[in-house]
């Protein structure tokens, strides 16, 4: 009944407005729509993206090992996130790697990798191996984003890809160097995640820009529409050419059309684009200042830029203070591994810039 009462209320009364108008089978002409219409184009791009690096606050059991307590593998991706937090992680590995001294049974190459993952990651597994005599043969880095420690606290797990186990390590086999943390005693969480926001933000401003070069357009507007169209079929066809006319967009597009002839039919207001240009530079900067003072190195030393005419003041003794107080600390951190060993294989030499100094 409900179908039959619809045909009846719009089939009936146009076949009626045929006949009285004597035009034969020729339809209306439809009427162009009088509510305001408004629509946007390009969705929202978050600045950060990605979820908490350090949320877990305790080291989950999985299978027989313990998990850290931070998205390692996220924090792998985060190295080349940006140039001042990679540069930030291989100046003290670069330091690290001039004043070590290579001993028969680490050579430079490994203990590289023992630095890199404990500047990294807060964690380095030194691997043991053993000639027939049960003599140490030498000693090899294993890589820190693969390795768990047994629940029992003293087997090591080296995962696949898979996160399943591919070797299990006795525990005269591996040397764990990891720095301290507030909430565990397991693993060592990387100092630097108090300013991953910085680092992501840096990111995603460098992503926001090429994109917004790429994109074409190089600025949002709003299309306002008071002139009437013939048909919602024109205000649909303008609507759907600005949505497919560019790429993913960087700024959102309004169309605002409200039909009524008045002034100024069409008007094109362009938005956003001179903030856009002020504020990526100011974010790149921002962002720079607290990698820095995550990582704690002087400005000089990572190649930036002073902004004033007076510079950041002498290099090297900011180099000096910068040794003493970051360096030093991870030395004593690896040295840790002839502490476990009982042979002293982790020396360091001087350093140039304090030699200079001493000499008389």
């Amino acid at each position: 009944m409900r179908i039959l009462d619809k045909l009846i209320s719009t089939v009936f009364p146009r076949l009626e407005q045929m006949s009285a108008s004597g035009s034969g089978l020729s339809l209306p002409v439809e009427q162009p729509q009088s509510k305001m219409i408004m629509s946007s184009f390009g969705d929202p791009e978050p600045v950060l993206d990605g979820h908490a690096l350090f949320e877990y606050g305790y080291c989950p059991v999985w299978q027989d090992w313990y998990e850290l307590p931070f998205d390692i593998a996220a924090t792998a991706k985060l190295y080349r996130g940006t140039s001042h937090h990679t540069s930030a992680i291989v100046i003290k590995r670069n330091i690290l790697s001039g004043d070590f001294i290579p001993h028969p049974l680490l050579s430079r190459h490994e203990f590289n990798s023992l630095a890199l993952n404990l500047i990294t990651f807060a964690n380095c597994y030194t691997h043991i191996q053993y000639n027939r005599f049960r003599s140490v043969l030498k000693l090899t880095s294993r890589p820190a984003v693969n390795m768990r420690k047994g629940t029992d606290l003293s087997k090591f797990y080296q995962l696949d890809g898979f996160q399943s186990k591919q070797h299990v390590f006795e525990p005269e086999e591996i040397i764990h160097v990891a720095d301290a943390d507030i909430m565990q005693e397991i693993y060592g969480v990387p100092n630097y995640l108090s300013s991953i926001n910085a680092i992501l933000l840096n990111e995603a401003a460098t992503l926001f820009r090429r994109r917004y070069y790429k994109n074409g357009a190089h600025a949002g507007f709003i299309l306002h529409i008071t002139d009437a169209m013939k048909s919602q079929k024109d205000v649909d066809a303008l609507e759907e050419s600005l949505q497919n006319s560019k790429g993913a967009g960087n700024f959102k597009n309004l169309l605002v059309y409200t039909p009524g002839g008045k002034e100024k039919g069409l008007n094109v207001i362009p938005l956003a684009e001179v903030a856009a240009k002020d504020e990526f530079y100011n974010i790149k900067i921002a962002s720079r200042d607290d990698q820095l003072a995550g990582h704690r190195i002087p400005p000089q030393l990572m190649g930036v830029v002073p902004q004033n005419s007076g510079g950041f003041g002498d290099i090297e003794k900011a180099a000096r203070v910068f040794y003493y107080n970051e360096i030093v600390y991870y030395q004593n951190l690896l040295k840790q591994i002839n502490d476990q060993l009982g042979i002293e294989v982790i020396k360091f030499k001087e350093y140039d810039l304090i030699s200079s100094i001493t000499k008389p």
